[in-house]
């Protein structure tokens, strides 16, 4: 097992993904970021020029990632598209409990940041990612491309509005049984 610390670049990526979802853009500060991330001022504009906004995409394109690869895995070995929602939906359930109740960091992150296009962009940017590999996965599992849409889709809106719900009622039940509603 190897005990190194993970790269300076890596540590404020995820400093920045935790803190923008826990207290949202304006609620973090550069010395609170570097703090967390235990790394100098210098290295922030080393990897990241513009600061902050740079670090705030680079964090959203992280957490992307991290939910396109908890999409993959719910709907790998699924035999219907309800079957792969289902399994999305506890996982999400399951990470709502984990994470303490907190907003999407997508939403967090890029639409309470500074009201800027390359935030707003890159938000449409990777919620159309989620969509198009759900979508990707109904199409496999046998509806028609506009179903596969349709239903991409109609969880998305889903996810968002139980994620909202269910932290405004503080119960991941709300996530689990949004399949009901597919």
């Amino acid at each position: 097992m190897n005990d190194r610390p993970l790269p300076t670049k890596d540590r404020l990526i995820l400093s920045a993904a935790t803190l923008f979802r826990t207290r949202g853009y304006h609620g973090v500060g550069l010395a609170d970021l570097l703090a967390d991330a235990k790394a100098p001022k210098g290295s922030l504009y080393h990897h990241f020029p513009n600061g902050k906004s740079d670090l705030a995409m680079a964090a959203a394109t992280w957490a992307s990632d991290e939910m396109l690869r908890l999409i993959a895995a719910s709907f790998d070995g699924s035999e219907t598209f309800n079957d792969g929602a289902k399994t999305l939906c506890f996982k999400l359930a399951k990470l709502f409990d984990i994470t303490g109740w907190d907003t999407c960091p997508i939403a967090a992150t890029l639409f309470e940041g500074p009201d800027n296009e390359d935030f707003r962009d890159h938000a449409s940017h990777i919620y159309e990612g989620w969509i198009t590999e759900v979508q990707d996965h109904a199409a496999r599992l046998g509806l028609s491309a506009e179903d596969a849409q349709a239903k991409s889709e109609h969880l998305f809106m889903l996810i968002q509005g139980g994620w909202a719900l269910a932290r405004a009622r503080r119960n991941s039940d709300v996530i689990r049984k949004m399949t009901d509603r597919l």
